[in-house]
């Protein structure tokens, strides 16, 4: 067994490079993945790639399987599916999904990797990370049967966000978005679309994700009295402003934060980090979720499509990357 691999690294902030690495001899406990598809989410990773990350959050925002440190250089990712080559016989050949950076092969323990049910296909599986983001907002948002909700802001976690709260019923929903590009996606999601200036008022709940303070700031406008803002951008080291004159409190609103570094207080006495990935991919079996996926492009091309990605180049929500052993 070849136990060389090839990985992607940010050398310096705005630029990446394919390096070979070499894999250690996979341990008892340990399983060998050979990736088939890794994703590239706009949000985070893209902010990781021209060296936006804060000092004081260099610790909390380290991926599990990270190397080396931010700025740079540093091996950064958390979308990767593949099939397990060697480890325990109950895992050899079934396909996985792991918060793992983006490499073409990689031993990790076998409590790392989680297998990916029969419904889900392995193209679509990779959205995992970002659909558990997802599910532990709502668990933080706690939305309730026929709400009025907003979700502003069009991107991967908004869109994911989006398709879950579709699901519940007697909700009056809209993905809020200045593109109007993303009124398809809502539809294939099942949800309704409007602009900025068009968006319905009123909301019991807005989720916002656009990462702009003008989002945040058109969120709180949105809110009925009492309403809740449940914030889900990360701005990293920008600062933005917000208006909270006015009828912020007298209206008495509410912006709340929510992380998925850590599980939803809501549930963290019952759930745990593989309980809350394990419903991630269970919810993945639903084919409509295929439009978060809005790109596609190999391995090789990563140092070439990373800055595209980040200056928006390349418009996506999420981009698929394609591994040379795929089928």
């Amino acid at each position: 067994m070849n136990r060389t691999a090839r990985a992607f690294w940010l050398s310096s902030p705005g630029e990446g490079e394919i390096r070979e690495v070499t894999l250690p001899e996979p341990g008892e406990g340990d399983v060998l993945v050979r990736s088939l598809y890794s994703g590239v989410s706009r949000g985070t990773e893209t902010l990781v790639f021209r060296g936006g990350v804060p000092e004081s959050q260099y610790a909390a925002m380290r991926a599990p399987f990270q190397e080396g440190e931010f700025p740079a250089p540093v091996k950064y990712g958390y979308l990767s599916v593949g099939v397990v080559e060697e480890g325990p016989d109950e895992l050899v050949g079934r396909t996985v999904f792991c918060l793992h950076p983006h490499q073409t092969r990689y031993v990790v323990p076998a409590s790392a990797v989680t297998v990916v049910p029969d419904t889900v296909p392995a193209e679509r599986a990779f959205l995992a990370g970002t659909v558990e983001t997802a599910v532990n907002a709502l668990w933080d948002a706690a939305p309730l049967v026929g709400d009025r909700i907003a979700v502003v802001g069009g991107g991967m976690v908004g869109c994911s966000v989006a398709a879950l709260l579709a699901r519940f019923p007697g909700v009056r929903l809209q993905l809020v978005d200045a593109d109007p590009g993303r009124a398809d996606v809502a539809k294939a999601l099942g949800a309704g679309f409007a602009s900025p200036e068009e968006a319905l008022g009123e909301c019991d709940l807005v989720v916002h994700a656009s990462a702009t303070e003008q989002g945040l700031a058109r969120s709180l406008e949105l809110l009925r009295a009492e309403g809740t803002v449940l914030e889900l951008s990360w701005y990293g080291d920008r600062q933005i402003s917000l208006p909270l004159g006015e009828a912020f409190h007298s209206r008495r609103l509410a912006i709340r934060s929510s992380q998925v570094g850590t599980v939803s207080p809501a549930r963290s006495a019952s759930r745990t980090y593989a309980d809350r990935l394990a419903l991630a991919l269970d919810l993945l079996a639903d084919p409509a979720l295929d439009a978060l996926v809005t790109g596609e492009s190999a391995f090789e091309e990563l140092p070439e499509v990373m800055p595209k990605l980040t200056s928006g180049e390349i418009p996506a929500l999420c981009h698929r990357v394609r591994y040379p052993d795929t089928p």
